[in-house]
């Protein structure tokens, strides 16, 4: 290899590293290389305090259809895959018993 090469192989790679990445649970399966991840976090009202849990889903490409209902999962944003999904599956973290 180059280093012109190497060069634009280590830019990818710091490109690569500001990706967002998000831990949720698989909440849907039943599409073909799809899956929907619910990703929960509480945070504080500004004003009243009280502790709110925020949640949003996620569709996710599973490549392998590996993953399953009640697994917690790691996902990684991505390119556009198609009208809803902009995330893809990093890793399953732990199954679901």
């Amino acid at each position: 290899m180059t280093e012109t090469q190497q060069e634009i192989n280590q830019e990818a790679e710091r490109q690569r590293a500001f990706r967002k990445v998000r831990l949720g649970r698989v909440v849907s399966d039943k599409m073909e290389k799809t899956v929907v991840v619910q990703v929960s976090d509480r945070k504080s009202h500004p004003l009243y305090k009280k502790v709110m849990q925020r949640r949003v889903r996620f569709k996710a490409h599973d490549e392998g259809n590996e993953c399953k209902t009640g697994d917690l999962v790691r996902i990684m944003e991505t390119r556009p895959l198609s009208k809803d999904k902009r995330w893809r599956v990093v890793e399953v973290v732990e199954k679901a018993r």
